[in-house]
């Protein structure tokens, strides 16, 4: 029987209900609500609405509800026809205890109680997302210690042409940034996920005294909404939620589009471990990185949630619509899919093989200390536009002559800038090019080094405090 049947003497489409019944996706909040009820029947039992006896009863059975229903061998939701999880849970709560589990709902609202049981889920994947990251940032951090061990260096890209040479650690910490922006992120997010709804009523509050403050402490809350009609219809948690999710794609897209690049044949830089690639059914020959375009791929459907969302939330009158039905699929697709892209990156880069000699090659290529030859001649006195124009002349020559920039000779430069003197070619070589990049934030081994260091605390603490959510 319906929940709201009462006031209905027809019987319901059936293509109504198709359109309407929500738990084919919802059920997945079922130990939420349950969570939720628990809590719920303990506020009724503090108003005294509800004897000692009564509570006692309904939490018992409610926890037996749970237990079967965190198991996935007895759960029987998954089977279930019921028009949604909160119908599901009263029903089974009635053949409980009979008429008692109709006591429950007094005061409550199936729209304070969803937006209470999509909270709790959230926050859950929250903390989860966070510890994911932090695993991601660690296997960045190893792969950057290892690298880092042997002065691994490659080009630098901007425009996905030749810049500056760096080190490969040096790249590897650039994605450590991202991703605690990511964590930081999420863990801003939960502080406004831990604000509980329960007790906000349809929309206008419960007409029960019950203490909202003493409910959101028992469900691991932080504290009780401040507006009832805000509270029912505020979807911005999970709006803000797929936005966190969105941009953390947004950054494994990239490093999955750097690993692509780095593993094809025209690179060359690394091999992707059979473990995350797959072969080709016509092309024997083919080894695709088929993690890493996923890790690219997938980033579209993050953003098309959060999209999404968006599109429904726009122009809701308050307070609850059933509109706001269509929000809990984008955000369970997008917490599902970006743990798998979490999940895989360490996978990716602890069986991953460099190649260094053929990083060091191209980043070697004799033009890319053209703007440390631009540095030389203003340390000469030459004005950096002129010394700019002077550096790309001499590149222009050696492109011409097929050698690269060192291999000018000191006269073939002398021609061009009477003031470059026989230490030109110590200032162009590779170890000169990084060990001049001595700022924070730079690529000098050193610096690099300490920031290695640091991201190593930094990833601890971030592990930590994902644990202590």
């Amino acid at each position: 029987m319906a929940l709201w049947g009462g006031r209905f003497d027809g019987a319901t489409s059936a293509l109504f209900k198709a359109l309407n019944d929500s738990l084919p996706f919802d059920r997945v909040l079922v130990l939420e609500d349950i969570d939720g009820s628990i809590a719920w029947a303990k506020a009724l039992g503090r108003a005294k609405v509800l004897s000692s006896n009564e509570v006692a009863k309904l939490t018992a059975a409610l926890k037996k509800l749970r237990a079967r229903e965190a198991d996935e061998k007895t759960s029987r939701i998954a089977t279930a026809s019921d028009e949604d999880v909160h119908s599901f849970v009263e029903r089974e709560l009635i053949a409980l205890v009979g008429e008692l589990g109709k006591k429950l709902h007094t005061g409550r609202s199936r729209n304070d109680q969803v937006a209470t049981d999509v909270r709790l889920w959230t926050a859950g994947r929250v903390i989860a997302l966070r510890g994911m990251i932090a695993r991601a940032c660690e296997s960045l951090v190893s792969l950057a210690e290892q690298e880092s061990a042997h002065a691994t260096v490659l080009p630098g890209y901007t425009h996905l042409q030749r810049g500056q040479p760096v080190l490969l650690s040096h790249w590897c910490l650039a994605y450590v940034e991202m991703l605690r922006r990511d964590f930081d992120r999420f863990g801003d997010a939960l502080q406004r996920v831990r604000v509980s709804p329960l007790g906000s009523g349809a929309l206008a509050g419960t007409a029960y005294p019950v203490d909202r403050e003493a409910l959101a402490k028992d469900l691991g809350f932080t504290s009780a909404s401040r507006n009832s009609l805000d509270a029912v219809s505020d979807r911005d948690f999970i709006f803000e939620t797929l936005s966190c999710a969105a941009l953390c794609g947004v950054h494994l897209s990239r490093l999955g589009e750097d690993l692509i690049l780095y593993s094809s044949s025209e690179f060359g830089f690394i091999q992707m471990s059979d473990a995350v690639t797959s072969g080709s059914s016509l092309m024997p020959q083919k080894k695709n990185p088929d993690a890493a375009e996923l890790l690219r791929g997938k980033s579209g459907r993050l953003l098309g949630n959060l999209v999404r969302l968006a599109t429904t939330l726009k122009g809701l009158p308050l307070a609850y619509n059933k509109d706001l039905q269509e929000d809990k699929e984008p955000l369970f697709d997008s917490v599902h899919h970006l743990s798998l892209c979490l999940a895989v990156v360490p996978e990716c880069l602890k069986r991953i093989t460099i190649n260094r000699e053929r990083m060091k090659t191209a980043a070697d290529d004799g033009f890319s200390a053209a703007t440390d030859l631009a540095d030389y001649l203003v340390r000469a006195g030459v004005p950096f536009r002129d010394a700019h124009h002077t550096a790309g002349v001499m590149t222009r020559r050696a492109l011409e002559l097929g050698v690269p920039l060192h291999g000018l000779t000191l006269e073939q430069m002398r021609e061009i800038e009477p003031r470059i003197g026989g230490d030109i070619f110590k200032e162009l070589s590779l170890k000169a090019v990084l060990s001049k990049r001595n700022v924070k934030g730079g690529t000098n081994p050193s610096r690099v080094a300490a920031a290695v260091k640091e991201a190593r605390s930094a990833v601890k603490g971030m592990i930590k405090a994902a644990s202590a959510d």
